[in-house]
């Protein structure tokens, strides 16, 4: 079915113990290789295949979450065939792959990429979910209404996100400490602006009861110290301790999509940034699906 209705380069390295098959309730990444928009430090394109070639030096277990990859299967459908230019219609396939995911029963676990491809998923799923809310981590606001003449620009992900939700109120921004005035005066007034500590999202996330979440990880959440492998580097972000005890508030049960994007691998000589970037998704997608 995959092969029948996405374009998908073939041959690439895969993520770990990945399958080929999409399976009903269990977690199916794909790669959206895309940085048309950057506009600081390009390289994010190469992140989705860095990230997967790190991922051979992790082990399948985690020891904080007690969860062996080899007894939770998923699938690696490889990175889609996107079109060089405007960012319009790479969204538009991001969003029909995460569709045949959604209507396959999986759930979409999108590797990018630059930022702006996280709007695909969460059109996908907004039309399949009318309550859903996304949960952004993240050290940018991305609320511009469009940057450097760009409406879908990476620095516009959220904005263009909340076009397509039910409200203001069905967005947490968490670990947000870069943005013009402007955005910073609408985070303040919003509601949705937290701090990146557990506690706080836990407590943030309370307020959607039972509603479906999708979960977007701009890569740039943690400080440059641990990540500078990423467009956009802010300091005062976090570290693997802090995000391991997001994890574990977020209540995975009702995340019926995610992502992890703005890697840009060779911005990291030491290559960590790409082996940190491979553990945040072993540990998605050891929870995705729970």
């Amino acid at each position: 079915m995959v092969d029948h209705e996405l374009a998908l380069e073939r041959g690439g390295p895969r993520y770990l113990e990945a399958g080929a098959e999409l399976r009903p309730g269990r977690p199916a990444l794909f790669g959206v290789p895309y940085d048309g928009t950057t506009s600081f430090r390009p390289g994010t394109r190469f992140g989705p295949d860095a990230l997967r070639v790190a991922s051979v030096g992790l082990e399948t277990y985690s020891p904080a979450l007690d969860r062996d990859l080899e007894e939770h299967p998923f699938c690696d459908l490889g990175d889609l065939e996107i079109p060089r230019g405007a960012t319009a219609p790479v969204l538009a396939l991001a969003e029909r792959a995460a569709r045949v995911v959604s209507d396959a029963g999986a759930v979409p676990l999108m590797l990018g990429g630059e930022h702006s491809v996280t709007v695909g998923p969460v059109r996908a799923l907004a039309a399949l979910h009318a309550d859903l809310c996304v949960l952004q981590l993240d050290a940018h606001a991305d609320l511009r209404d469009g940057y450097l003449g760009d409406p879908f620009s990476h620095a516009s992900a959220m904005r263009r996100c909340l076009d397509v939700l039910a409200g203001p109120d069905a967005m947490i921004q968490a670990g947000i400490r870069s943005g013009t005035r402007e955005e910073f005066a609408e985070l303040r007034g919003s509601g949705r602006w937290v701090d990146a500590e557990a506690a706080a999202i836990a407590a943030a996330l309370k307020r959607w009861g039972e509603r479906p979440i999708y979960v977007t990880i701009d890569l740039d959440v943690f400080d440059p110290a641990y990540m500078p492998g990423t467009g956009t580097p802010e300091p005062g972000g976090i570290d693997w301790s802090a995000f391991a005890r997001i994890v574990d508030v977020i209540p995975w049960g009702r995340v019926v999509g995610a992502d992890v994007v703005e890697l840009s691998p060779g911005l990291d000589a030491s290559g960590r940034s790409s082996v940190l970037a491979a553990k945040v998704v072993r540990e998605l997608l050891l929870m995705m699906g729970s």
